[in-house]
């Protein structure tokens, strides 16, 4: 008896032992959104064949870890609901919800925070308080060696005002769009980094046949000794940049209202660029009258290229280290003086051409509307597009040598996307494509690759994809061009332009993709637009499609095209607005395109050719085709294509 009492003592204690070993992945947390109407996936590590029971909903389901300690349980279809709570052994989890799940990828477009778009969306956010819709943000990370089985730690938030300040704008307004429209609760998964290239997205077999040369790429990275000696030098190399540039401007002078810039030259910043390497400073004398002496403001300083510390009357109120963020800087209450002030720059550059943003705001907003700028605040000082000019140091070149493994193939699938599957969604949100527009080329075959690439590992051939199209922007404004692009007259090639006929075919082809058009939601001079509520409702329209199967419109296409002698004609899918078109161009059979004229009435656009026995047209085909103006009657543009015509 006593024997047999230590044997049952032992296997009770090994039994609570192995279930205190029980891992789960960063995704099963208290405060999660499970998917409804599908098998849901939950598996995980344990001791090697150790029983795994998972209760859930007054039910409990059972496996056995095989020899690697690996675990697997489905459970079934369930409705949408909660909250509810899951015991996997153990592990106690709570506050769970049953509902859709949005994986939202890409790069910088998808990063873009609710802090970033605050100004134009202020009342909405400042309401932001929705516990149906919850926030999950994947950690960057990437690997050159292979998948991993986790990415870093991380939680799943409620949408709240402060959870989702740092959070993905376009997932936080796509959360709160489902969940209004389905009254179900809404999970989303962002997954994105800022400048890579879809190649770091997709898994290695994928790109092994066609491209094996990327693979290779990817090997040169695998020797971690050089990528931590090549990091650190990069690091000490930078700090001793900075180090010289400090000990050689007098930024101690510079910034203070005492000092005499009366010998400095004056520019204009609408057309100033300056293309050394080092510091250069600026200055801006500004009046302030009794009303406003003493009281909190906000300065705005547009969009500067490239790193910047901005000082008022000698305080340090602003500091951004790169180009594409809004220079926003709060000024505290009781800083600025009765009489005169003084706003001074220190640009820091290390390439490129230092310059303004033109078509940004350039002032300083006061009264509690100062953080708004859709509309803008009423109480305003514009700010003077003169300003006093100086050197602070000129500096050699600072050496450093990449090691960006973010932008190295395979990397982010390896580390970011490959852990998430299998865990059920309802769809993917992509949005991406700005890094590969130097090389448009292959960007058809690799988005087909790598849609099935994520199918494939999630093992769900019908999986929904929006392809966001990239939007408006001038591609040169960011090298240096401080003047809004003039497009010649002529039509010109657009590696932008190719890059959105690779996603609208992409999109076309697949039965279970949709395309997002956002021709008419970027900016010229940004390649961050802050309208990302109304590409949030885009990307529903076509869930709304794919994941629901609702009879939805989305934006106007093609469907017939005929030619009679000079006149070409276009039929689409739906109404049109009636205008006289912009953005056509026709081609001969020599291939070039001339620019044509057309009207449209109902859903008929009818173009005159300027060339006999014309062969192709295209629509739109500018990096920022700001005259393009054929809409549906649903108020969405038609997306920039190219086609071959009278087939």
């Amino acid at each position: 008896m006593k024997r047999l009492l230590l044997t049952l003592l032992s296997i009770i204690v090994c039994s609570l032992t192995t279930e205190a070993n029980i891992q789960l992945p960063q995704l099963f947390q208290s405060g999660m959104v499970l998917q409804r109407g599908k098998p849901v996936p939950v598996w995980g590590k344990a001791n090697p064949r150790e029983k795994i029971i998972i209760r859930w909903q007054k039910r409990q389901y059972a496996t056995i870890a095989n020899a690697d300690g690996r675990w697997r349980i489905d459970l079934p279809k369930m409705k949408a609901g909660g909250p509810y709570t899951m015991i996997v052994g153990d592990i106690v989890l709570t506050d769970i919800l049953v509902g859709d799940v949005w994986l939202c990828s890409g790069q910088s477009n998808v990063d873009v925070t609710i802090e970033r778009v605050y100004p134009r969306y202020v009342d909405e956010i400042d309401h932001f308080d929705n516990n149906k819709v919850r926030l999950f943000r994947v950690p960057n990370s990437t690997d050159t060696h292979g998948v991993r089985e986790d990415i870093q730690p991380t939680k799943w938030k409620t949408l709240t005002k402060e959870n989702a300040w740092g959070f993905s704008a376009l997932g936080s307004f796509l959360g709160l769009r489902m969940q209004k429209q389905t009254g179900v609760p809404q999970g989303i998964i962002v997954n994105s980094w800022g400048g890579t290239p879809i190649e770091a997205w997709i898994s290695a077999d994928s790109l092994q046949g066609d491209y094996p040369q990327l693979i290779q790429k990817t090997k040169l990275f695998q020797n971690d000794n050089y990528v931590k000696a090549q990091a650190q030098a990069n690091n000490e190399a930078s700090q001793q940049w900075q180090k010289l540039l400090d000990a050689s401007d007098p930024y101690d002078s510079y910034k203070t209202a005492q000092f005499n810039d009366n010998d400095w030259q004056v520019i204009n910043q609408n057309d100033w660029t300056w293309r050394g390497v080092g510091s250069v400073w600026l200055r801006q004398h500004i009046y302030i009258n009794k009303v406003h002496a003493g009281k909190p403001a906000r300065l705005l300083l547009g969009t500067l290229f490239d790193q910047d510390v901005t000082y008022l009357n000698g305080k340090e109120i602003g500091h951004t280290y790169y180009q594409y963020p809004p220079r926003r800087y709060d000024i505290p209450e009781g800083l600025l003086q009765e009489g005169d002030n003084v706003i001074a720059i220190r640009f820091i550059n290390k390439y490129g051409a230092v310059h303004f943003i033109p078509q940004k705001p350039y002032l300083i907003a006061f009264g509690d509307d100062r953080f708004s700028q859709n509309p803008m605040p009423k109480d305003v000082l514009p700010l003077d597009n003169q300003w006093k000019m100086h050197l602070g140091a000129e500096m050699p070149s600072c050496p450093s040598g990449d090691v960006s493994l973010q932008n190295i193939p395979t990397t982010l699938y390896n580390a970011v996307v490959y852990p998430l599957a299998p865990f059920a969604i309802s769809g993917v949100v992509w949005y991406q494509g700005e890094s590969n527009t130097g090389n448009p080329a292959p960007y058809a075959n690799y988005l087909k690759k790598m849609m099935g690439n994520w199918r494939t590992l999630w093992k769900e051939p019908t999986l929904p994809f929006c392809i966001v199209q990239l939007a408006n922007h001038d591609g040169r404004q960011q090298t240096g061009f401080p003047q809004p692009l003039v497009y010649p007259a002529q039509p010109v090639n657009s590696n932008w332009a190719q890059l959105r006929e690779a996603q609208r075919l992409v999109a076309q082809a697949d039965p279970f993709a949709e395309l997002a058009c956002i021709i008419d939601l970027g900016e010229t001079v940004d390649i961050h637009p802050l309208r990302k509520k109304e590409v949030a409702e885009r990307v529903g329209l076509c869930m709304d499609r794919l994941a629901y199967h609702q009879k939805v419109e989305l934006f106007p296409q093609v469907v017939n095209s005929s030619v009679q002698g000079t006149d070409i004609t276009l039929t689409f899918d739906q109404p049109l607005r009636s205008v006289s078109a912009n953005e056509l161009e026709v081609a001969g059979a020599d291939g070039r395109f001339v620019n044509a004229e057309a009207t449209v009435d109902g859903k008929v656009v009818t173009i005159k050719s300027p060339v006999s026995s014309p062969k192709k047209l295209r629509y739109a085909w500018k990096d920022d085709p700001q005259r393009a103006n054929i809409y549906g009657t649903n108020e969405l543009p038609v997306a920039p294509f190219e086609i071959t015509i009278g087939n």
